[in-house]
């Protein structure tokens, strides 16, 4: 993946939060015409969710053809009336990685389904971090969070759809084939929702001047995509660099060469959470002290949890996608990222990112050396290298072959 060539005569819309990302998203389902292709890792049913619902259904009484591909994890609580309703309507559901409840608890952890893609008729397209639940969106209170995704056309949405097709392709080709599911033996299969359009989709027209690479990461070939093309662009960087990512826990060669960019003389920033949503986020103050001797600036976004997964190198690069910077994303999760050359979507993220330092941030102050006493360091240097050896354990307690299963009646709940 690291290897293919930018594509171009594509246009990007930033979308900024729940607010700007789910009317974009639910009026284009309204306007398709032959098929939609969604792969998220959270489904709630709240109020985002059935709106989701609402729109799905709405298509596929037009005829149109629909695959939903969710997380077994991230969607382990979608009731049998939500699923049930999009199997009878011939939307088909596929669930990566289900698994039971042993005693209450979930142990399907590893190698989430942690995409975020929306394909509308091979013409438009949407990737960023934005799942369909309403803690994205801001009346959901001081948890809601902050996030972004763009909206896509261009020839770039053709590799994105041929992708996300082969994700639910019943031959199974990718990490997340899937294979037929019955419960139960309740209901049959509708012969209408397995049909697939069977005239391949245009290739899309240019629609602007971005120059674009769909990235994707996961367990079998593209092990390191997403990294390293993090740190090609960072060892190019001569003027700024700007990294907005909810959970920052990276491997040494990218902490190198964000520590030599800086000293170069690169301005660097990092926008972490300041209110994290996961206890395991405070392991990022780790790095401050490792990272501020060399001249890089840490700012906490404090107003709410940040969601984030976008950066900018120097006034062309960005990318915008699913991928966090931390073990999980990097070496376990399956990940999408849009990599960006083009100057105006450049600036309008770095305006957006301004904003955000400028509002809702407060600078990490350099750590003071009472922090750093010998037993500190060691404690720190011990879950260091815990997370470091992290992914090697859960290939060890995961298997490689996950599977997404198509889903067509209704989940039988386990007593």
């Amino acid at each position: 993946m690291i290897g293919r060539r930018w594509t171009g005569g594509n246009r990007l819309e930033l979308l900024e939060n729940g607010e700007a990302y789910f009317p974009a998203v639910f009026e284009a389902i309204d306007a398709a015409r032959h098929e939609v292709l969604i792969e998220t890792f959270i489904v709630f049913e709240d109020k985002v969710g059935m709106a989701l619902h609402a729109a799905l259904l709405r298509a596929a009484a037009r005829g149109v053809h629909i695959d939903l591909l969710v997380d077994g994890y991230g969607s382990a609580d979608l009731g049998e009336g939500y699923i049930g309703a999009l199997a009878e309507a011939g939307v088909r559901l596929h669930v990566f990685d289900p698994r039971p409840r042993f005693l209450g608890l979930r142990f399907n952890l590893w190698r989430r389904m942690h995409r975020k893609i929306v394909v509308i008729d091979g013409e438009l397209a949407f990737i960023g971090g934005i799942n369909f639940s309403a803690d994205h969106l801001l009346d959901f209170g001081e948890k809601a969070k902050q996030d972004y995704s763009a909206a896509v056309r261009g020839p770039i949405v053709g590799q994105m759809r041929a992708f996300a097709l082969r994700q639910v392709d019943r031959r199974g080709r990718g990490e997340a084939g899937w294979r037929r599911h019955r419960h139960d033996g309740r209901g049959e299969h509708n012969d209408r929702s397995d049909r697939r359009h069977a005239a391949a989709a245009p290739r899309p027209a240019p629609a602007g001047d971005a120059k674009t690479i769909f990235v994707t990461r996961d367990n079998h070939v593209h092990h390191n995509a997403i990294e390293r093309h993090y740190r090609a662009a960072i060892r190019s960087a001569r003027r700024r660099i700007v990294i907005a990512n909810a959970y920052f826990f990276p491997g040494y060669l990218l902490l190198r060469e964000l520590r030599r960019a800086a000293r170069r003389g690169v301005d660097v920033r990092l926008v972490l959470q300041g209110k994290p949503d996961m206890p395991i986020v405070r392991s990022a103050a780790l790095l401050y002290e490792h990272l501020q001797s060399d001249g890089v600036r840490v700012f906490e976004y404090c107003q709410r949890p940040l969601h984030g997964k976008v950066a900018l190198v120097d006034d062309e690069w960005s990318t915008i996608g699913s991928s966090n910077l931390d073990p999980l994303s990097l070496t376990l999760n399956l990940e999408a990222n849009l990599v960006v050359r083009d100057p105006g979507f450049n600036r309008h993220l770095a305006e957006r990112l301004d904003v955000l330092m400028t509002e809702g941030c407060q600078e990490a102050p350099p750590l003071p050396a009472r922090r750093w006493r010998a037993w500190g360091r060691l404690r720190n240097t011990m879950l260091f290298h815990a997370l470091r050896v992290f992914p090697v354990l859960a290939r060890w307690l995961k298997p490689a072959d996950t599977k997404a299963e198509l889903v067509d009646a209704p989940v039988a709940r386990p007593g």
